[in-house]
């Protein structure tokens, strides 16, 4: 029975009764106060567990329940961090409202305008203010000057809806037009300019030739009566190599002389955008003539080509009738008022028997005579395959062996038209 008994203990408490004796009532009632103990620290935290009577559990408690207290801490931390930074971020958080407060975009230009001119101290130009939304704007004769182009330059740069920009005549000067070349480097919408008679000079045209390396938009350029002289054309003939999109160069009514003629003929024959150019009322002679006639010849891109009020003279005429030859593409070419002697005109009517795509020429106010027109209209006679449509020989008499010869070629050419200062004895005749 005794055995049994010790069996049935071992079997029922093998955690607690490690013995034969038994445990006390007050062992358990310990065991049971530590249990509750326990539990209540758990629950309650640090606070209970310090009336624990066992002081194991008290410091196991602390620890716990000061970890606890970090942790509600951290939170507690958190949530005042996180309240302060959607405070901040809302404050720095861009609104409609926010943006209506501040000044407004302006897409037109004019607020920007008015301040520039208010800076400057120039006169706002009204018509701008009215013409800023248009597809073309047209200040000619306004009179800006140099501020008040710098002011008009202002609200340019950001403008999409003006292509075509006329200041002629303005008298900006070459500040002026640095400042119109500064925003051309910027703008991409415009892609035509009117320069003209704007007293540009060499720092002007300094400061167009390098807008030309850096705009990619600009398709015709006016840049007559500027005063520009060899200078310039020391500026401009390497951004002409450069540029390729610029279609239409006007620098008629300059002062370009035998230097420039070299600088622009060199130029022409690598330049492959341009199909128009006008270089009239300028003073290219000699060498400088020669030259430019031979870039013409290497160019393979240039449709009308006008060189009129220049002094090419004689040997101007000959290199003009060798590029004549070479030439494949040009169309239209103005060479009046050249002082071109009778020789010069036969030698540039040899480049002619070769040419296929002539079909306009001028040799008006030349001093060629009957002699020259003759030996023109002659190479046109003869060549099967001339394009040729328009001859002017503004001024020049000529005489009835021209008249009879115009009549032959006319049955081969019937679209011919020939232009002269009439027939030598007609008003003679007419008298008698």
């Amino acid at each position: 029975m005794v055995h049994g008994k010790k069996l049935a203990r071992e079997t029922l408490l093998p955690s607690v009764l490690e013995d034969d004796d038994a445990e006390t009532e007050s062992e358990r009632l310990q065991l049971g106060e530590r249990r509750v103990s326990q539990t209540e620290v758990d629950v309650r935290g640090p606070k209970d567990q310090r009336s624990s009577p066992d002081g194991n559990m008290v410091d196991g408690g602390e620890r716990e329940g000061k970890e606890e207290e970090k942790e509600e801490e951290e939170e507690k931390e958190e949530e005042e961090l996180g309240g302060e930074e959607c405070v901040v971020s809302d404050e720095d958080y861009d609104t409609d409202l926010e943006l209506d407060k501040e000044e407004a975009y302006d897409p037109t230009g004019q607020t920007c305008y008015m301040e520039a001119c208010e800076t400057l101290q120039v006169v706002p130009a009204s018509y701008f203010l009215r013409q800023m939304q248009s597809s073309e704007l047209s200040l000619m004769h306004r009179g800006l000057g140099p501020q008040g182009t710098k002011a008009l330059v202002v609200p340019l740069v950001t403008n999409t809806s003006i292509l075509r920009l006329n200041l002629q005549d303005n008298w900006m000067e070459g500040m002026g037009g640095a400042a119109v070349a500064e925003m051309l480097k910027e703008n991409c919408y415009i892609t035509e300019v009117d320069l003209s008679d704007n007293n540009l000079g060499d720092y002007g045209a300094r400061a167009i030739a390098g807008m030309l390396k850096e705009n990619s938009t600009l398709v015709s350029l006016n840049l007559s009566g500027n005063h520009f002289t060899d200078q310039s054309a020391e500026h401009l003939g390497p951004a002409l190599i450069t540029n390729t999109k610029l279609q239409h160069l006007d620098l008629s009514h300059n002062a370009l002389g035998e230097r420039a003629g070299q600088n622009l003929g060199d130029s022409l024959s690598e330049n492959t955008g341009l199909r128009s150019v006008s270089l009239a009322w300028n003073c290219i002679r000699g060498r400088g003539a020669v030259m430019l006639a031979n870039g013409l010849g290497g160019n393979i891109f240039l449709r009308t080509v006008d060189l009129s009020f220049n002094g090419f003279g004689k040997e101007g005429a000959i290199a003009l009738g060798q590029a004549l030859k070479e030439n494949t593409i040009l169309e239209e070419l103005n060479v009046s008022n050249n002082r071109i002697p009778p020789e010069g005109a036969i030698r540039l009517a040899m480049g002619l028997k070769a040419n296929k795509t002539i079909k306009s020429l001028n040799m008006g106010r030349n001093p060629i005579q009957n002699a020259g027109c003759y030996g023109i209209l002659k190479s046109v006679q003869e060549n099967p395959n001339s394009a040729m449509e328009a001859l002017d020989f503004s001024d020049i008499t000529v005489n009835q062996d021209f008249e009879d010869l115009y009549v032959a070629v006319k049955e081969i050419f019937p679209v011919l038209t020939v232009n002269h200062g009439g027939r030598i004895g007609t008003f003679r005749k007419a008298k008698a």
